[in-house]
């Protein structure tokens, strides 16, 4: 029976199909969300992606997507309701991405999964289900560890002429931002999640400057200590990682992790492969 799979980011949707003869087939859409998107939004995102002339049509009795934001019965209807109508007739669940994420990094043993992507989020994970979950605030508040957090916190320094002059220099040569025009974007422009994570990428291209590495360090610390070192099993399950931030960043997280004595399983860098061998096998 064909199965279509989903792991959608804030950023960016990776698509598993797998046919009648067990061949895979790739897909890479925009992310959504529906903390910040409706089903209306949603679904106006799968026709652009998926029909006219470039888009690419598929038909799949049985969907399983997992997302950002899916993390309550109201918000996952918004999403299966956008889903049941454009793929219709099929068999649609949505869950949490940090049950893909558990799936893919833990699969049947117990353990401990960090998000680290746009965003941010952690569980402790029995094998089975999300046993606990603290509690993950988005960009504004939390998404410590996150690309949107350490873009942020970059940002904020560079606007705050905090940023050593060299690499305030290359900043500038490369992206020609005004301050009015990242104002603009964080306030008054859609996602400005994604547009504060963009920025986690020429924080790793120049990592070897002090500075940068101190700005990372400092919020795997945050992440760390706010969030994971809150689960009264940090010391005894190991740790997986899940997302493009941790898997860059990796060198930097072992370090902290290891000073906290955390013990790291594993890095992953998108949990699509192993989601879609996981419904393979059930």
């Amino acid at each position: 029976m064909m199965k279509l799979i989903a792991d959608s980011g804030s950023t960016k949707t990776a698509w598993r199909l797998v046919d009648e003869k067990g061949q895979i087939h790739q897909i890479e859409t925009q992310g959504f969300n529906p903390f910040f998107q409706d089903t209306e939004d949603i679904l106006k995102i799968l026709k652009q992606e998926f029909s006219g002339p470039e888009g690419i049509e598929i038909k799949a009795p049985e969907i399983y997507f997992y997302g950002a934001g899916c993390s309550s019965d109201a918000r996952n209807k918004i999403v299966k309701d956008a889903l049941e109508v454009f793929f219709k007739d099929a068999k649609v669940q949505v869950n949490h991405d940090l049950l893909a994420a558990a799936r893919a990094s833990c699969g049947h043993k117990a353990g401990m999964v960090a998000i680290l992507g746009t965003g941010s989020n952690s569980c402790h994970y029995d094998g089975v289900q999300i046993v606990e979950n603290v509690a993950s605030l988005g960009f504004i508040l939390g998404d410590e560890g996150s690309g949107a957090s350490i873009g942020k916190t970059f940002i904020a320094d560079y606007l705050n002429k905090e940023v050593p002059e060299n690499i305030a220099q290359n900043f500038y040569k490369r992206y020609k931002l005004s301050k009015e025009d990242i104002l603009e974007a964080v306030y008054k422009k859609p996602f400005p999640n994604r547009f504060l994570a963009q920025f986690a990428k020429f924080v790793y291209q120049n990592l070897k400057e002090q500075y940068m590495a101190d700005l990372v360090t400092n919020s795997f610390n945050s992440f760390l200590d706010k969030h994971i070192c809150k689960y009264s099993v940090h010391k005894e399950l190991k740790l997986g990682v899940v997302g493009s931030v941790g898997f860059y960043f990796s060198n930097i997280l072992r370090r902290v992790s290891d000073a906290k004595g955390v013990e790291i399983d594993n890095f992953i860098e998108s949990p699509i492969a192993g989601l879609t061998l996981f419904h393979l096998d059930n």
